[in-house]
């Protein structure tokens, strides 16, 4: 496969510098200092049936300084704002939680207040100043949470500090390559020889299929996001589609195992945001399902007794309209309710351990997937 061009790097520090600027236009124009951000309270999501994604509306919101409501969460946005130029001017990179510590401190020996006492207040204000910069915090250096791994004939060029690394994602055993919380600056992906991009839900599974050199035999690229997906793992996914490679996902049939994908599909109400940049709406779901039992002997003492959690998880997905417009969820998840029952992927190790690759490979054969 032809490798793509890099992807143009936002140019962070002058989208702060802007910003900055606005602020301090306002206070040299005698005007009540103020930004624009937009509403993500759930009232403002709305899904984007042509795009098949989970999108912001346009509602917008000012904060402003001169407003006994907003004054504080203001100033803890500038101070947020401050900081990251401070990161990216330095070229270094934090957690959330890391810069929760860089500001937490005292507001001056004669003022009995902290700028944040808890994560809990600058984690949201870290979202207004993403979604008022149209930008993803990893381009502020704020890493997020990493966790994934993945193998497959594909190389990485990873530019990190001073030094150029190339990684063949062949090559890294039976560890498999950590896939990093940001995918998008400094590094890029290429000669990426696969045909398509295989998610496995659990780590387990995905260390049996690496094991059977499953990506190599059938020369696909196989990840797993070790759970719920990690916002650099959805956004490795969607890069991957967007080189051309079909995206299947083989997860639990469960309420677990189905919220994982609609967040890779879909994207998810919090980070509604971004949703563009880290859902795959072409992505397919290859089981485990509720009809396998039907195809699958071994498999009608193998399901297990849904809890109610997943009762009323398969439920509520009845409701929502990117789910119940497929008619094959539909059955799918009546299904689920009427049996109260659910299925383990790791149940296709029944008959032997090998038998997880024949049945990928049979569903991908036989195109036997929900969209």
């Amino acid at each position: 496969m032809t490798p793509k061009k890099p992807e143009k790097q936002v140019d962070t520090k002058q989208l702060l510098e802007g910003f900055g600027n606005q602020i301090l236009n306002d206070i040299n124009h005698e005007k009540n200092p103020r930004f624009v951000t937009m509403v993500r309270s759930k009232s403002n999501i709305l899904y984007d049936d042509k795009e098949g994604y989970l999108k912001l509306g346009a509602a917008r919101e000012e904060r402003n300084f001169i407003n006994v409501a907003q004054a504080k969460k203001f100033m803890q946005t500038m101070a947020i704002a401050a900081k990251c130029h401070k990161f990216v001017s330095e070229n270094l990179h934090t957690s959330i939680r890391g810069l929760f510590y860089q500001l937490k401190y005292s507001l001056g020996e004669d003022v009995d207040e902290n700028i944040f006492n808890e994560q809990a207040e600058s984690n949201p204000l870290i979202e207004d100043l993403e979604a008022a910069l149209s930008i993803k915090r990893e381009n502020l250096n704020l890493n997020a949470n990493r966790k994934g791994v993945l193998a497959g004939n594909m190389r990485v060029i990873d530019k990190f500090g001073d030094d150029r690394i190339e990684i063949d994602t062949g090559k890294q055993g039976r560890s498999g390559w950590a896939i990093p919380s940001d995918v998008d600056n400094d590094i890029q992906f290429v000669d990426i020889k696969a045909k398509y991009v295989l998610v496995v839900e659990k780590d387990a599974l995905w260390q049996r299929l690496n094991e059977d050199a499953f990506w190599k035999k059938e020369n696909c690229i196989l990840l797993s996001p070790q759970g719920q997906a990690a916002r650099g793992t959805r956004r490795l996914i969607r890069k991957l589609a967007d080189e051309g490679l079909p995206v299947y996902v083989f997860n639990d049939g469960d309420a677990w195992g189905w919220y994982i994908y609609w967040t890779i599909k879909t994207g998810s109400m919090n980070l509604a945001y971004i949703g563009k940049e880290i859902a795959t709406p072409e992505a397919r779901f290859l089981g485990v399902t509720m009809s396998d039992v039907e195809k699958y002997d071994f498999l009608k003492k193998m399901t297990m007794r849904a809890t109610e959690v997943d009762i009323k998880r398969a439920q509520e997905m009845l409701g929502y309209q990117w789910i119940n417009k497929h008619k094959e969820w539909v059955a799918e998840l009546k299904k689920a309710i009427a049996t109260k029952s659910k299925l383990e992927q790791d149940t296709l190790q029944g008959p032997r351990l090998t038998f997880v690759g024949d049945y990928v490979k049979e569903k991908i054969k036989n195109k036997d997937w929900l969209p």
